[in-house]
């Protein structure tokens, strides 16, 4: 073989092999945990530091048992880096991250597969077996369940969370619906029945940032037989509404005494509309009819669990609408959703 065939064939391994190295530092993991707990959902991040601007394909050994949560990746820019996170739930044992696949106009290479040993966690009596990154009650209701119980129903933001394991211990009845998952973020709605001379839920999770148990407390009581709903556990709509209809009356007042004081019609104009807007606090629900032996859900949701059925035809008030449901009070403070099916036809 001539000297000059093989000199560019050596090059022509050469610039393979150095193109292969690029291609490997061009795309390469940014951040694996170095453990991780069962159950816990946890990212997995790719980090492309090359110039091309295409749209890679991430594909994970499909002979793995391991799989992400989702196929496409969450992608976040920063100036020209991108980078791609991929979400995975850990089960009993060590977690071994499948070899991935990046195929795209400019690369095709893969990165080796990466081993995630399992931690053991000890955990405080009142643990809810949810491991999260954050979690936080976003509001709650408390409703009559029955002569002796009461039913909690949680509205609860979490993220990178596994709210769909979450158990409290010593509980008669309890369930998680219409939870959605959004890469890191995961809401859910999730009911729990309590005795009556039960004052207040508490439960912890395991936060995976901190590494440490947060406690999360809500308080159970009824409030005039009716529905507690509070937003970041932090009740102040009542008083608002109060404190809105005191100043209506306050102005009210006002422009009407400056109406008799001046003889400006303009005075009186402004302390009528004050009394209509007040008039609109005091207007009474609408009342709907509800069918003997309609279902009473727990949840405006499909897959929500029916809390009782109606015994007999009622005329309610109508407190709330949402989708194909209504919400009702069937007995005195016991509060659920019924479908607009399951109305009284006229």
């Amino acid at each position: 073989m001539p000297r000059s065939v093989s000199f560019w064939m050596v090059w022509a391994v050469f610039f393979a092999l150095t193109a292969l190295l690029n291609a490997q530092d061009e795309y390469r993991y940014s951040y694996v945990p170095k453990k991780v707990y069962e159950n816990q959902v946890f990212p997995v991040t790719v980090i492309d530091v090359s110039q091309y601007d295409d749209h890679p394909q991430f594909i994970f050994d499909t002979l793995s048992s391991v799989h992400p949560l989702f196929e496409k990746p969450l992608v976040v820019r920063n100036g020209n880096d991108r980078f791609y996170t991929f979400y995975f739930k850990a089960s009993k044992v060590d977690v071994r991250i499948p070899k991935l696949f990046i195929v795209s106009e400019n690369v095709d290479i893969s990165l080796e597969p990466q081993m995630i040993p399992l931690a053991s966690l000890k955990s405080p009596k009142n643990f809810s077996a949810v491991l999260a990154a954050d979690m936080k009650i976003k509001n709650y209701q408390v409703s009559n369940y029955d002569s002796k119980n009461h039913m909690v129903t949680l509205s609860i933001e979490a993220y990178e969370a596994n709210l769909e394991d979450i158990a409290l211990k010593n509980i008669k009845e309890s369930g998680i619906e219409d939870l959605r998952r959004d890469n890191a973020k995961v809401t859910a709605e999730f009911y729990v029945v309590l005795p009556r001379t039960q004052k207040e839920l508490e439960f912890s999770y395991f936060n995976t940032i901190k590494k440490r148990f947060f406690t999360l407390k809500v308080p159970i009581e009824l409030q005039n037989s009716s529905v507690t709903t509070q937003s970041d556990l932090n009740p102040k709509v009542d008083a608002f509404d109060r404190l809105k209809r005191y100043i209506l009356i306050f102005f009210g007042l006002f422009f009407l005494l400056m109406f008799l004081w001046k003889r400006d019609f303009f005075y009186l104009v402004l302390s009528v509309v004050s009394l209509i807007t007040l008039m609109t606090f005091y207007i009474p629900h609408k009342k709907i009819c509800v069918k003997q032996g309609a279902p009473l859900y727990i949840l405006p949701t499909q897959t929500s669990t029916i809390g009782t059925r109606i015994e007999n035809k009622i005329e309610t008030m109508l407190l709330d609408e949402r989708g194909e449901f209504k919400k009702v009070e069937y007995k005195k403070g016991m509060i659920g959703w019924v479908k607009n099916e399951d109305l009284c036809k006229n």
